[in-house]
């Protein structure tokens, strides 16, 4: 089956385009995606919560003949063969729809964090990212399922059920944004909001082969999103292209007057040079005994697409970063010590109302020394500078998103996976750098393998178009998971 022709694996940018040309009814992509959800979502337990208002619609809507055709039978043959537009569309989601992590506040959608302290939380207003989305027109499918107050990267959530990667059920999608990368890498939607505090939209990109970006720490406003960390937080979108993710960067960034840990900084044309390439561009190519300990198929798969990268006229010389490790321990530290910092009254008074991974976690974070914290917080510093240095001589890093591909949900403890799958990805919440995963290749059991591409703070732009050469070079991001077939 060519997947080009479902309507729900449409990049949002060729949905666009035939939307715009009228070859595809505004109604066909909701439609296609809560299909999907009805079909996949009792398997793979992406969505923890459907908006009814989009149900309602799609129930009274009155759908003329050619819609009916193109929904339940794909767009048009003329999309398979057609090169869209390089140019930005206009900065539109209108009938885009979208998934969003079940840390974002809904206006008048339950957001439960997977968490039993909030299951019962309808909010007044939107999230600032989720409230921008709506201003262009696109459709909020649903709430999808995380890791327990995004504090772990299995999503096996003991609230709401365990979220199954698409590519093999038996194995994790990742977290804390798995729900999201699910729906996306599954054609239950055509995007999705995450956050990541230290890997959690990453990591999860790279084990269910899609695209994740984690913009600069402050680009994205997180007011509305249920902390976890202040420090270190993000907000960013995951997608099936490069493209899409720098669309939805333009949308969602900018300056919020109102969130105190936003950037005051003139916001990037993510899309007007994403096709000029890395000709003459200086990347590194991570090596050392803290990359090395990765699995042999993502090594090879680094190997490979350095090599991709030589022949777009990048220069690529190894850079030794095993430094990284420290930022990784720093970030260990802070995340659950910040998270029980948050959660103080609830870690005191129903302690048992958490996961036993989450718990543990919190009361690590809770019990953790304050001259451990402020050294880990002195780190945060040395690293920061430390990486603007090092990107005076490289215009982007390329490292693995995880050491390791999926594995299974059974057998593993969270906790040290968490420590495991963070590897490569903590750092760069430390230091607030932007950084994207997208898929470079399979392991021998066919599992999706993620190239992390980094840069210098603010520059996301670099980030999306390294990122953007390597996609049109390959065809890693075309390919479908078995699941979503059967």
């Amino acid at each position: 089956m060519d997947y080009m022709t479902e309507p729900n694996f449409l990049t949002i940018h060729a949905a666009l385009q035939l939307i715009r040309d009228k070859e595809l009814p505004p109604h066909a992509l909701t439609e296609a995606c809560l299909r999907q959800i009805e079909r996949l979502n009792p398997r793979l337990n992406a969505f923890i919560t459907i908006c009814e208002d989009v149900v309602a619609s799609r129930k009274a809507a009155k759908q003329s003949p050619r819609e009916q055709e193109i929904a339940s039978g794909g767009v048009s043959t003329r999309q398979k063969n057609t090169i869209y537009s390089t140019t930005a569309l206009a900065t539109t989601l209108q009938n885009i729809p979208f998934a969003i992590k079940d840390l974002f506040a809904t206006k008048g959608v339950r957001t439960t964090a997977g968490s039993l302290f909030f299951k019962d939380y309808v909010p007044a207003e939107d999230a600032v990212a989720v409230k921008k989305l709506k201003e262009t027109g696109a459709v909020i499918l649903g709430k999808t399922n995380t890791h327990e107050i995004a504090l772990g990267v299995t999503t096996n959530n003991p609230h709401f059920g365990a979220t199954r990667n698409p590519w093999d059920t038996a194995r994790i999608p990742g977290g804390s944004s798995g729900g999201s990368a699910v729906a996306v890498a599954a054609g239950m939607s055509l995007a999705a909001l995450g956050t990541d505090t230290g890997g959690s939209i990453r990591i999860p990109a790279s084990l269910c082969g899609v695209a994740g970006l984690k913009p600069t720490y402050g680009r994205v406003s997180v007011r509305g999103v249920i902390p976890l960390s202040w420090n270190l937080d993000h907000v960013g979108p995951l997608t099936r292209s490069v493209k899409d993710a720098a669309l939805i960067l333009q949308i969602i960034a900018g300056y919020d007057a109102d969130d105190p840990f936003c950037i005051d900084h003139p916001v990037d044309d993510y899309l007007a040079h994403i096709e000029e390439g890395v000709k003459g561009w200086r990347a590194a190519l991570a090596v050392g005994d803290y990359i090395e300990e990765a699995d042999a198929d993502v090594l090879r798969a680094m190997q490979e697409a350095a090599k991709v990268f030589e022949e777009l006229g990048a220069k690529v010389e190894s850079a030794d970063v095993s430094f990284l490790r420290e930022a990784a321990l720093a970030n260990g530290q802070m995340t659950p010590a910040d998270g029980a910092a948050y959660h103080r009254e609830r870690l005191a008074e129903h302690p048992d109302w958490f996961g036993e991974d989450v718990r543990r976690r919190l009361e690590m974070g809770r019990d953790l020394k304050l001259s451990d914290y402020i050294l880990a917080r002195k780190t945060q510093t040395e690293m920061k500078h430390r990486m603007a240095k090092f990107f005076e001589q490289h215009d982007i890093l390329l490292l693995p998103s995880t050491p390791i591909t999926a594995p299974l949900i059974e057998g593993n403890d969270a906790v040290e996976q968490a420590r495991r799958l963070t590897r490569f990805t903590a750092p760069f919440n430390l230091t607030g750098l932007p950084a994207l995963s997208i898929p470079c290749g399979f392991d021998k059991a066919g599992l999706p393998i993620g190239l992390q591409i980094v840069s210098k703070a603010r520059n996301e732009s670099s980030v999306l178009r390294a990122g953007f050469a390597y996609e049109r070079e390959t065809d890693w991001s075309t390919r479908r998971p078995q699941s979503v077939q059967e």
